[in-house]
Parts: structure tokens; sequence; C-alpha cells
């Protein structure tokens, strides 16, 4: 990679963020596509976040992307938001256009790309989880025509996603059906009747549990998705693929996130197949 006068600035904000595998993707695109850009993660204290902001900006970098706690943070400090990130709640991604910075959440887009000849649009999908990445696909499923979701979380957290719900059916007319996660009968029957079942809870990183009883049965062509990637098959995904399920972990909605963000800030597409390769082989 050659640095030089020219050379453009994009990072990733976030705490703890040492660990991130983004500069890793974003860097290897820049050179793929003979961009002349740089990427860097940046640890920030949350009294930074303002004047971070502001150095997009100043340095007239590309953008940035933003990870935990900031994603909902960050908000005030935009000129515009996009209407996924609007419906989320949540910026993963800011661009710089000539100074007028845009928030926009590339999570959804990249969970429903990476998912092996899918199309969510008229189909039913069931949800564990409620976070952050769950509100991200949630919401993209939405606007991309998911005809029925049933989102499944722990009793104790019904009343935390409730509101959250409400106020996506006020902005959507589109009522997502919350259940609680114990409900094991009604688990099954939705699962029975939908054609993709997400993992979007971080239960399996541990490489032991799973959230689901191994007692429930798959049906036959339901797509079975988590968004871990560390391990690169969680208990969940091993149970689906003993079913006869396909299944697939959270390596391509984190690469192909990153590709959507890459593509806003150079307007050119990330060579994604390449750069999975390498991925895949870090992480297998």
């Amino acid at each position: 990679m050659k640095l030089d006068g020219y050379t453009r600035l994009a990072a990733v904000v976030a705490n703890p963020i040492k660990h991130s595998i983004s500069p890793f993707i974003h860097n290897s695109a820049f050179e793929a596509t003979a961009t002349n850009g740089a990427y860097v993660a940046w640890e920030i204290e949350v009294a930074d976040l303002a004047e971070t902001v502001a150095n997009i900006r100043r340095y007239q970098m590309f953008g940035i992307n933003l990870s935990m706690p900031y994603k909902e943070q960050v908000i005030p400090y935009l000129d515009e938001l996009s209407d996924e990130s609007r419906l989320i709640g949540a910026v993963n991604t800011v661009v710089n256009e000539n100074g007028n910075l845009i928030g926009y959440n590339t999570d959804g887009k990249g969970f429903f790309k990476s998912l092996p000849s899918f199309t969510i649009s008229g189909k039913k999908m069931t949800l564990l989880g409620a976070g952050g990445a769950a509100k991200s696909i949630l919401a993209q499923a939405i606007l991309d025509g998911v005809s029925q979701i049933s989102v499944f979380v722990r009793s104790v957290s019904m009343k935390k996603t409730r509101p959250y719900l409400n106020k996506l059916q006020e902005q959507t007319g589109f009522k997502v059906d919350l259940y609680a996660l114990e409900d094991v009968s009604e688990l099954q029957a939705r699962i029975a009747e939908s054609d993709l079942l997400v993992n979007a809870t971080s239960v399996g990183m541990d490489g032991q549990s799973s959230p689901v009883p191994e007692s429930i049965v798959l049906p036959e062509n339901l797509l079975v998705a988590d968004i871990i990637y560390q391990p690169f098959e969680t208990p969940f995904l091993k149970w689906a693929r003993m079913q006869g399920n396909p299944a697939v972990n959270g390596l391509g909605m984190l690469l192909y996130q990153a590709a959507e963000a890459f593509q806003l800030w150079t307007s050119k597409e990330m060579p994604t197949e390449e750069i999975w390769q390498s991925l895949a082989e870090k992480y297998q």
C-alpha cells in the first residue's frame, strides 16, 4: 500500500476495537481496487466522539464505521440519516459527501447478502434476540418485503423489546410478533412455518451453549443463520446441519456489511470473493 499526500482515511470507531478485523477487510479492498485509501481502528472515549466525527470533515475522510457503544450516540452529530438507520435507531457507517455527514446502517443489508440464493421478500422469519444486530436484521427485512416475523426473547427482556417493536409498527405499519424464548411449544410452532431462522443473540460464542433446545424439529428447507463467526460453527449451526438444514455463520454478514460501506465511500464494488478466501482461512 502506497501512502502519499492524496491518501484518504477511513476508520472504525468503538471501545474496545483493537481486535477488529475491519482494517484487514477494508485495506485489502483498497489495495485490490487500487483505491488510494487507508483504514485504521480508533479506540476512543465517549467524551471524544463529537470531536472524532468533526475530524471526518476536517481531514476530508471517506467516513467511519461505528461499533459498540457508539452506533446510537453518533446520531446527534450527523447531518442526515438513511431510511434503515432511522428505523433501526443506530448507525454503523458515516459517509462524508463533501462535508455533509450521512449515517447509514449496512448490517441488515450485509446479513441478507450473506445468505446464499435466498430472498426475504414474501417469506417468514423467526428471529432470536432483539439487540443491535437483531434490530438491523428486523428493519431490513421489513424494508425488503418480509411477510411475517416472530421475535423470541427471554421473558425478562419482553418489556424492554416491546416499545421498539411498537415504534417500528408506527413507522412502517408492519406488526412483528413477540414471544418468550422459554415458550418452547410456541417456538416450535413458529419455526415450523418459517423460511428463515436467525440467532441474533451472543449465545454460542462459548462454543458450548445454544439459544434453542435440541428437541426442536426443523422443517426441511428452513435456512438457519447465526450472526456469530467465532467459533466458525456454533453448537446451534452444528445442530441445524445435523438435521440436514442449510446453515450460515456470521462471517458473511461482517464481510458484506463492510462491502456496502466500501461502496458508499468509494462507489466501487468490494472484491468480496477474494477477501472471503483469506477470512475463511483465518477463522475456520
